[in-house]
C-alpha cells in the first residue's frame, strides 16, 4: 500500500509541476533549479525511476522463485520499456509528427530505457554486484564527465554549453532534442548511466522490503539509509554538483535518499501503522501512472492549441495574484486527472505497457 500511495504522490506532484509553468510567476518550488540545485520540482521524476525499481523487484523477484523463464521476463521487459519509449515519441510529436524536428529524448523515453536495462541487471545479477553496478554506474559518470575531454571546453566542465553531456547530445540528437534547450537534452544520452543507478536504488529497495525480518527493521534501515544517502550526496556536491539537467552521481545519491526517507514515512503509517485511508485518493491517481502522464501531455497540448490557456489562467488572476493564479491553474490540472483516473479506477479500467 505504501508503494501506490507513494507512487501517487509522485504523479499527483508531477502534474503540478508540469502544468504550473509558463506564466510570469510562479512558486519557485513549482520550477526546476535553473542549473546547479535543486527544488520540489527536481525531485519528481527521480522519484517516479526509484518507484519503478522498487516495483520491479516485488513483482521479478516472485516470478523468479517460482521458476518462471527469465529469458522470458526479459523479453517482456523489453517489450514494455519499447511500448513507453514509443509513448514519449507519440507526445513528442503531437500533433504534426514532424519527423525531421521530433524530439528524440524525453522523460518517458528515459523511463522506458532504465526500465529495460534496470530488468537487464536484476535478472542477471545478484544482489551484491546489482549494488556494484549501481555504484559503477555513479563513478563511472563522475569519472567521464571530470577526465573525457569536450573540444572547446577541456576536460571537467560542466557548464550549461560546454559539458561532456552537451557534446554527445550535439553529436547524435542535433535537431532531435527539447526545444527549450536546443543544443542538450535534460534526458540526453550520456546522464542516462547515473539515472540507470537510481532505478538501480530501488531494486535494492525492493530487496529490503522482501527481506524476512520484521517491519520495524526495516522501517531502521530505509531511514538510516536514506539519511546516509542524503548527507553522502550533499558532500559530494562539494565536488560535483548536485545537477537535475546533466543527472549528475551527487543527484542520483541525493534523491535516492529523499526518496527511501519520503516512502518510509509513508511505509510507517501505511504498512506498519495500518492508517491507510488517508492514502487511498494517492492509491487511485497512482494505479493508471503512465496513462494519467500522457493524458495529461496531451490535455496540455490541445488546451494550448484551441488558445485557452491564457482565458483560463486570466480568469484566475480575477480572484488571485499571479503567483497563486498560476499555481491555481496547475491544481485544475491536478483536479482534472484525479476525475480520470478515479473514473478508470471505479471502472477496474488499468491500463498496462
Amino acid at each position: 500500500m505504501s508503494l501506490d500511495i507513494f507512487r501517487g504522490m509522485t504523479i499527483a506532484a508531477m502534474m503540478l509541476v508540469n502544468n504550473a509553468g509558463g506564466f510570469p510567476e510562479v512558486y519557485a518550488p513549482l520550477k526546476h533549479a535553473s542549473w546547479h540545485g535543486w527544488t520540489f520540482t527536481d525531485t519528481v521524476f527521480p522519484f517516479f525511476l526509484w518507484i519503478c525499481g522498487v516495483a520491479m523487484t516485488l513483482s521479478f523477484a516472485r516470478r523468479v522463485e517460482s521458476g518462471a523463464d527469465r529469458g522470458k521476463l526479459l523479453l517482456h521487459s523489453l517489450r514494455r520499456g519499447a511500448m513507453i519509449f514509443g509513448l514519449g515519441l507519440l507526445l513528442n510529436g503531437f500533433p504534426y509528427y514532424n519527423l525531421a524536428t521530433i524530439r528524440i529524448p524525453g522523460v518517458l523515453q528515459r523511463i522506458g530505457l532504465c526500465y529495460f536495462l534496470g530488468a537487464v541487471v536484476f535478472l542477471y545479477t545478484s544482489r551484491r554486484m546489482q549494488a556494484w553496478i549501481t555504484a559503477g554506474c555513479l563513478f563511472g559518470y563522475w569519472a567521464l564527465m571530470a577526465w573525457v575531454p569536450v573540444p572547446g571546453c577541456g576536460a571537467g566542465s560542466l557548464e550549461r554549453e560546454c559539458n561532456l553531456q552537451q557534446y554527445v547530445d550535439g553529436m547524435f540528437l542535433s535537431g532531435h532534442m527539447y526545444s527549450a534547450t536546443k543544443t542538450w537534452d535534460p534526458e540526453g544520452i550520456v546522464s542516462t548511466i547515473p539515472a540507470v543507478a537510481t532505478i538501480l536504488f530501488g531494486i535494492l529497495t525492493g530487496h529490503l522490503l522482501r527481506a524476512a525480518i520484521p517491519a520495524l527493521e526495516k522501517l531502521s534501515w530505509m531511514f538510516f539509509t536514506g539519511n546516509v544517502l542524503l548527507f553522502a550526496g550533499l558532500f559530494w556536491d562539494k565536488a560535483l554538483p548536485i545537477n537535475k539537467n546533466i543527472w549528475t552521481s551527487s543527484y542520483a545519491v541525493f534523491m535516492a535518499g529523499m526518496a527511501l526517507v519520503v516512502f518510509a514515512c509513508c511505509y510507517w503509517l501505511a504498512d506498519y501503522k495500518g492508517w491507510k485511508q488517508w492514502g487511498k485518493p494517492f492509491a487511485i491517481y497512482g494505479s493508471n501512472a503512465i496513462a494519467v502522464y500522457v493524458l495529461a501531455g496531451l490535455i496540455a497540448r490541445i488546451i494550448g492549441m484551441l488558445g485557452w490557456r491564457r482565458p483560463i489562467y486570466e480568469g484566475l488572476l480575477t480572484f488571485a495574484a499571479p503567483v497563486h493564479a498560476s499555481l491555481l491553474y496547475g491544481l485544475l490540472h491536478v483536479t482534472l486527472l484525479y476525475l480520470i483516473a478515479l473514473a478508470l479506477y471505479r471502472k477496474g479500467w488499468f491500463l498496462k505497457v
